[in-house]
């Protein structure tokens, strides 16, 4: 009887390694997925405060521009990545605006309708391509 029970430990052993080996790449795996969502998150909150500073951009451009001119002169520009420094860096920032005006009261006012996009430099299939568009409209 004995002699049929020789070699059993070991199926066991062989048999709990291969079990726990993949608990340890699953672990593995999933911690790495994890880390790469949480640094996609924090790129597309970079990304969002890069389109703010396009838009920003643009409501400085309105303020400075004189009031009876039918549209601000700077409020459309284009920043390459790696003008706008810091952690917004990798971003490049496209800020349109369109203009209109409305009579009220006799008075001209002008409405500009920004889009200010964010883009990474990465193509959009790639993991680390983010953008984030803001549109917004301002009324002088």
């Amino acid at each position: 009887m004995r002699e049929l029970q020789k070699g059993f430990s070991i199926v066991t052993a062989i048999f709990l390694l291969v079990v726990l080996s993949f608990l340890g790449v699953a672990m593995v795996t999933f911690s790495t997925t994890q880390h790469q969502s949480s640094a996609m998150d924090v790129m597309g909150s970079r990304a969002y405060q890069a389109a703010r500073a396009g838009i920003d951009w643009a409501a400085y451009q309105v303020v400075i521009s004189p009031a009876s001119a039918a549209a601000a002169t700077g409020c459309a520009t284009n920043f390459a990545a790696g003008s706008l420094g810091g952690t917004l860096e990798p971003f490049a920032v496209a800020v349109t605006c369109a203009t209109s005006s409305y009579i009220e009261n006799g008075s001209t006012v002008w409405v500009y309708d920004v889009t200010s996009t964010a883009t990474t430099a990465g193509a959009a299939d790639d993991l680390g391509f983010v953008q984030r568009l803001i549109n917004v409209k301002l009324g002088r």
